[in-house]
């Protein structure tokens, strides 16, 4: 007898309609990682100006543009893997783009559900939903929301979650 060999992102649920996250999130990574990067760059570029003299820092921000288009046009891809799903009985949240990922938080595991925003989240609008289970130290997150469908989320999240405790 031979197995099929069937590919891990084959095996996602289809029938889900996946919700995809603001495209606003897009803008909030990039400049999230151009800002890490650019630290990134200016301490690089102090021993290499000392070292080299501007050769150094001209090396320093030439490694920087680089990098930054590269992760630029990583993290640009990555958020379109990122959706999230809400079921009968549980909530499925996927992403990943070279490792891909799918989290299933049943109802009746969930025990405390956060909503966050970062000084960066905050100016362009986004808010995150953290669902923290039973598990010890479990925790999903669904980021890049328009605060009213975040906190929509949450509230159909907590009385689902509700539902499920007092059935049993």
């Amino acid at each position: 007898m031979s197995a099929k060999t069937v590919p891990v992102w084959d095996l996602w649920p289809g029938e889900v309609t996946w919700q995809p996250m603001s495209p606003k999130l897009r803008t909030v990574w990039v400049l999230r990682s151009l800002l890490n990067l650019f630290l990134l760059a200016v301490v690089a570029a102090v021993p290499l100006g000392i070292w080299l003299g501007w050769r150094g820092v001209l090396w320093a921000l030439c490694g920087y543009v680089l990098l930054a288009g590269l992760r630029a046009w990583a993290v640009a891809r990555t958020v379109a893997t990122w959706g999230y799903a809400e079921r009968e009985e549980d909530l499925l949240v996927r992403h990943g783009l070279l490792t891909r990922r799918l989290n299933i938080v049943p109802y009746g595991r969930i025990q405390l559900i956060d909503l966050s925003a970062g000084p960066i989240e905050r100016m362009f609008g986004l808010t995150t939903v953290q669902v923290r289970t039973a598990a010890l130290g479990s925790t999903s997150e669904v980021p890049g929301l328009e605060p009213a469908v975040a906190s929509a989320l949450r509230d159909r999240l907590a009385l689902r979650a509700a539902e499920v405790r007092e059935g049993l």
